[in-house]
């Protein structure tokens, strides 16, 4: 029996205990040394106390230094380590009528700022009665998440990066039609309690119930997420990305830095779920991929490529893939510039007055359809009138030379030698009339 020290005249309830049974938390209402508190509309609402052992008394009871006359701060939890302390509160930042909350226990004994754990355990609705079991699962009883009526007691697993896994309900019989809540657990003899007003066989408003776990509650399925982030180009690791985790609604779950060896690490993320990853990094075009996550335990990877916004060029590049300028395409049998090649043109008018030492050499292709000698003769003629284009649009000749290679450089297996005739789609063949703008000078 507590002495009246701890069990004032008032409601006590919720003790949670440190190992060594010497420094005990525990809800009263706003009641100490005699002294009752009340919030503006005259209500006695309920607080956190500590108090320690000492002998056989429990003596220096305090309240914690987050309680507020104008909220309730109630039903202590205590982490396995006794590292961090959880409660149910309506304290500012509450996300719905009450929510969970952790605060740490810091080593002198004074606590942090209160936090609240966020939008996937706390609803617009009640979260109340916290426990922490010895394997980390948070148990809590809520009427917002869906039950079997009133509040019912669910669990969730609390991750060592600080996430917590999926939302389960413990189900029948811990839970009925009715307001269910206060459960604890030890894990090792699978043994516990709950509180509830079930109808059935209750003695009175709410009871105590004793239960035997005899199935467990199935672990979540994890994945480990990670991989490498690499130059799209060259394919060497890019060191100190900013890679960030969402969820498929957008929500930002998790940002980390890609690793001396450009790996990132995003730890465990549930099975059978749609992430985003999104990579950015100075001088790099932001690049963001889907993550389809299976269902079942295993490592996830992906490797994300990175492109420079402004990527360097060298003699030998194909200006037109270095600046990701789109095929210039001739159509059959042709040699005049088609109005979409002209706006691919036009950009290698752009970069050539921008660099007015960089000298073009202008190689021009055909399909395989004709002969090879008349094919030839068409690509040269396709290469001219690309010169002649862009002569025309301001570029000086002499920094310009091309020549045609006819059919001798196709880019797939549409060959048509010796009959000049070919299966392929017309789609096909048209990926072999090109134009490439090698730079001979820079």
């Amino acid at each position: 029996k507590f002495s009246k020290s701890v069990a004032s005249k008032y409601h006590e309830s919720t003790p949670a205990f440190t190992k060594d049974g010497n420094t005990m938390y525990f809800t009263r209402n706003n009641y100490l040394n005699g002294k009752k508190g009340k919030n503006s509309e005259q209500t006695i609402l309920l607080k956190i106390y500590r108090a320690k052992k000492e002998g056989d008394k429990w003596t220096n009871i305090e309240e914690l230094p987050f309680n507020n006359n104008n909220y309730s701060v109630a039903h202590p939890a205590l982490s396995a380590d006794e590292k961090t302390l959880y409660f149910a509160s309506d304290m500012p930042g509450t996300l719905g009528v009450s929510d969970i909350f952790k605060v740490s226990i810091n080593a002198d004994g004074s606590f942090g700022t209160p936090v609240n754990l966020g939008n996937k355990i706390n609803t617009e609705a009640r979260e109340t009665f916290p426990f922490i079991s010895k394997d980390n699962e948070l148990y809590f009883a809520s009427d917002g998440h869906p039950g079997l009526g009133g509040l019912d007691v669910f669990v969730t697993e609390l991750k060592d990066d600080g996430t917590v896994g999926s939302i389960k309900n413990v189900g029948e019989p811990v839970n009925s039609s009715m307001d269910d809540f206060a459960f604890i657990i030890d894990t090792k003899s699978k043994r516990g309690f709950v509180s509830s007003n079930r109808k059935e066989d209750n003695l009175g408003y709410d009871d105590i119930y004793k239960f035997l776990e005899t199935a467990s509650i199935p672990k979540d399925c994890e994945q480990q997420l990670k991989g490498i982030i690499v130059d799209f180009d060259s394919q060497e690791p890019i060191v100190s990305a900013t890679v960030t985790l969402f969820d498929n609604s957008g929500n930002k779950l998790k940002t980390v830095t890609s690793d001396a060896n450009g790996k990132y690490d995003f730890g465990t993320v549930e099975c059978d779920t749609k992430l985003k990853i999104r990579v950015e990094k100075p001088n790099y075009n932001t690049n963001e991929i889907t993550a389809i996550i299976p269902n079942k335990p295993g490592i996830t990877e992906s490797k994300i490529t990175l492109e420079l916004t402004e990527k360097p060029m060298k003699p030998g590049d194909d200006l037109r893939k270095a600046l990701g300028i789109d095929i210039i395409y001739f159509d059959l049998d042709k040699s005049n510039i088609r109005p979409d090649a002209a706006v691919e043109l036009a950009k290698i008018v752009e970069v050539m007055k921008q660099y007015p030492n960089m000298h073009i050499d202008v190689r021009s292709h055909t399909d395989c359809r004709q002969t090879a000698k008349y094919n030839e003769a068409l690509s040269d003629r396709r290469a001219k009138s690309t010169i002649a284009w862009l002569v025309k649009n301001g570029i000086a000749k002499n920094r310009l030379t091309g020549k045609g290679y006819g059919e001798s450089q196709l880019v797939n297996d549409c060959g048509c030698e010796p009959t000049n005739q070919s299966n392929c789609s017309e789609e096909q063949h048209q990926k072999n009339r090109r134009s490439e703008f090698i730079i001979v000078k820079l």
